[in-house]
Order: C-alpha cells, then sequence, then structure tokens
C-alpha cells in the first residue's frame, strides 16, 4: 500500500502544481486569480484522485487475477485458487490500494493550493512551488529509507525531478 500512498502523493501534488502555474499565468495574480486558483486546484486534484481510485482498482484487480491465472496454469487446474485464504489475501488488498491512492493523490494535490487560501496570489505561487518541493523532498527521503539508499540523495533527487517538472509548466505557460 506504500507505493500507491507513495504514488499519489507525487502525482497530486505535481499534477496540481501544473494547474497552478498554468492558471497564474491565463489569469494573472489578483485577488480573483487566487479563487480561480483554488477552484482549479481543487477541482482537479478531487477529479485525478478519484480517476486514480479507478485507475488503481481496475489496474490491481487486473493484475491479481492475472497472477492468480498464472499460479493455476503452473497448477494444471484452473479455477484451483478461487476459494483459498491467499486468494482471498489478493482480493482484500484490491480496495485498500485504490482507496490510498486516489486519497494520496487528493491529499498531494492539496499541498500547492494551501498557500492561495492565506498569501497573496504572487507570493503564493512561489509558496505553493517551494511547498511541493519540499514535499517530494521529504518523499524523496522516505523512498531513500526504504531502498536503502542516501536519504539526502534521494530526496534532492525527487525534488530536482519535480522542479523539473514546475520549469517545464512554468516554459509552456511562456510558450503558450
Amino acid at each position: 500500500m506504500d507505493r500507491y500512498f507513495i504514488r499519489g502523493l507525487i502525482d497530486g501534488s505535481l499534477s496540481t502544481l501544473g494547474i497552478v502555474i498554468g492558471a497564474s499565468v491565463v489569469i494573472g495574480m489578483s485577488a480573483d486569480a487566487s479563487r480561480v486558483i483554488i477552484a482549479a486546484g481543487i477541482g482537479g486534484g478531487v477529479a485525478n484522485g478519484l480517476s486514480n481510485i479507478l485507475g488503481a482498482l481496475t489496474a490491481e484487480k487486473a493484475v491479481t487475477y492475472k497472477e492468480l491465472e498464472k499460479l493455476e496454469k503452473a497448477m494444471l487446474k484452473r479455477g484451483a485458487l478461487g476459494h483459498t485464504k491467499m486468494f482471498e489475501r489478493w482480493r482484500e488488498r484490491i480496495v485498500p490500494s485504490g482507496i490510498a491512492d486516489g486519497l494520496a493523490t487528493i491529499g498531494g494535490s492539496a499541498v500547492p493550493v494551501i498557500p492561495f487560501l492565506v498569501l497573496p496570489a504572487l507570493t503564493a505561487l512561489k509558496c505553493s512551488v517551494a511547498a511541493t518541493l519540499l514535499l517530494l523532498f521529504i518523499l524523496g527521503m522516505w523512498i531513500g529509507r526504504i531502498s536503502k539508499e542516501n536519504l539526502v540523495f534521494a530526496g534532492l533527487k525527487m525534488a530536482v525531478l519535480g522542479g523539473a517538472t514546475a520549469g517545464i509548466c512554468a516554459l509552456i505557460k511562456i510558450v503558450i
């Protein structure tokens, strides 16, 4: 379930940061801009989260049943594992995994939006980028801990990739 939680946080924070950066250019940096950015960020984050719940549920179910089929084929007995404890454990992981992915996506999407609730738009945009990069740094350290990598390097690697994503979004807003 950790992988779904991590993936959801990364997906939600980066995709919403892209929305925030893109919307900030289109509508400017007025007081009304913050309201639009908040609405776009929350709407995009919730839609992305619900989409990830559906996607993760569907993908996890397909993978689970494919694994089951592969084992049954090796046993030369189709349907042999359909009512076993192993099958039940596999099935029980489908729903929590999908929900973890989607809720983490929604949670991650809040990170770039929160500064717009309390700060002027231009300051909020800078804080939004900084908060998202901080979240990615922390997630990178967490991943580094799990994978026994250097924590600072793992955190920096994730933050740099997030910064590159923000940079690409900024370039897109300049080009368009």
